[in-house]
């Protein structure tokens, strides 16, 4: 089964319990490292997706959308503790995984000073499971916030946390579990029947498609979603007729910011220990941002006349997402090539493809997250290839062999991870979306839209006036 040579073609990967002794006790410095990643990849989510979604909204709506995302992350952060990370991590079938780590039983006993243990991508190197399971938690709790770009300024609040439940459940967790779960290297031993271990493995991840951070997991998941839910949904009211300016360019510069800093933790935490994948991929996200602002605003000035701080930020969300996938699957060339082409995708996908689409996706979570990984997604199996600078994969995890299958081989394999994910969570949101409806109600009064969410759903205002 292949995994991202030199170290990980996945961000997560079984876990094998056991207790923490002298021999096996994981470094510190990993464990630092995962520690401060975990907090970085909260970051992301509060504040700094909150101030960059708040920010585009009008005044009216702003600590609407605020309250949406500080809620949302809240809301999934508990499922994922009672029942997420089992049924994402422990072992089950090539779609979900069980309920052995329900409520995080068995990953830690304090009293008596032990720690079940989880593998990374190295041989012999453990980490803390109770590490592991926090740093997915923030995972998972963003990328349901992310939804939320695409129904802003209408959607019911109740509504919102309805289908978050469901969608979280029935679309992130057996997405998760598909893509990233695996029995971890220190399964593969002389002797051990290869392809039984690999049975046990995820039915996307079999198919040998790489995700280093969730570019399928996250984006394209959440990106979709979102897409389903502002055709359900419905436009805003004046959308196409009026304009429908962001309120605050700064706060969203601010969000973009620190969502540009946050993601080191999302990219390079995602090696799961302190080495040279997690340098690599801290550089890759560092310069892919750099090259996907440049290229959006460089297209931008020329096809309307003038550069945008709108667009330059949108360019550097776009770059951050293309890159997760790739972040240690891609070699420097790779990380260039990829901000360049998904800041010129993107900027496409917000304008051009929009029009297509016929959706009020307010805050271009389509056209930024799941185009933006969709492009990841694909051009890490082009740029996986060693003569292109990549790792290659890890072909035997025995022997730890590495190669790589050639550019069609691997394209093809990010294509079918690309679609599976496309369907699955276009179906599951559609679902959720409607129960939602028949339950609460999708959208808000049209009298409550244009005086605002934040007073009539919230009975509060974000400016004093």
């Amino acid at each position: 089964m292949r995994s991202s040579a030199a170290r990980a073609g996945v961000v997560a990967l079984a876990l094998v319990p056991a207790l923490a002794s002298a021999a096996s006790v994981p470094d510190k410095g990993d464990t630092a490292w995962m520690l401060v990643s975990t907090a970085l990849v909260l970051l992301m989510a509060v504040p700094a997706l909150a101030l960059f979604y708040g920010g585009l909204v009008r005044s009216k709506n702003m600590l609407s959308v605020l309250m949406q995302v500080f809620v949302v992350f809240s809301l999934v952060s508990v499922l994922w503790f009672a029942y997420g990370y089992s049924l994402a991590f422990s072992a089950g079938n090539a779609v979900i995984g069980g309920t052995d780590r329900v409520f995080l039983a068995g990953i830690a006993d304090p009293a008596n000073g032990t720690w079940a243990l989880a593998s990374t991508f190295s041989k012999g190197v453990p980490m803390y499971e109770i590490v592991f399971a926090v740093f997915q938690a923030t995972f998972a709790a963003i990328t349901c916030c992310l939804v939320v770009g695409s129904l802003v300024e209408r959607i019911r609040f109740s509504a919102l946390l309805v289908f978050v439940v469901i969608w979280f459940s029935a679309s992130y967790l057996p997405i998760a579990h598909m893509v990233w779960y695996w029995p971890g290297p220190d399964a593969y031993v002389v002797g051990a029947d290869a392809a039984a271990l690999d049975a046990r493995a995820g039915f996307i991840w079999r198919l040998g498609a790489l995700d280093f951070a969730g570019g399928t997991v996250v984006h394209v998941n959440a990106g979709i979603a979102g897409l389903v839910g502002a055709w359900l949904v419905g436009k805003r009211i004046g959308y196409g007729r009026e304009a429908l300016r962001p309120h605050s360019l700064t706060m969203t510069m601010i969000g973009a910011s620190l969502l540009w800093f946050g993601w080191f933790g999302f990219n390079a935490g995602s090696a799961l220990e302190a080495n040279g994948t997690a340098a690599l991929a801290f550089l890759n996200t560092y310069l892919a941002t750099a090259c996907a602002v440049l290229s959006w605003t460089a297209a931008e000035w020329l096809l309307k006349g003038k550069p945008s701080m709108l667009g330059a930020a949108s360019g550097a969300v776009a770059g951050l997402v293309a890159i997760t996938p790739a972040a240690g699957n891609v070699g420097v060339a790779g990380a260039f090539a990829i901000g360049a082409i998904a800041g010129l995708v993107c900027l496409w996908g917000v304008t051009g493809l929009k029009r297509l689409l016929a959706a009020d996706d307010a805050l271009d979570v389509f056209g930024v997250h799941a185009l933006g990984g969709i492009t990841g997604a694909l051009l890490t199996g082009v740029f996986n290839a060693p003569v292109l600078g990549g790792p290659g994969l890890v072909t035997d995890w025995v022997s730890g062999a590495t190669g790589y299958p050639g550019i069609a081989v691997q394209l093809f394999a990010q294509a079918k991870a690309v679609a599976i994910t496309l369907l699955w969570s276009g179906t599951v949101a559609f679902v959720a979306y409607k129960a939602a409806d028949r339950l609460v109600g999708l959208r808000v009064d049209e009298e409550h839209e244009r005086e605002g969410l934040d007073i009539r759903s919230h009975g509060e205002s974000a400016y004093d006036h």
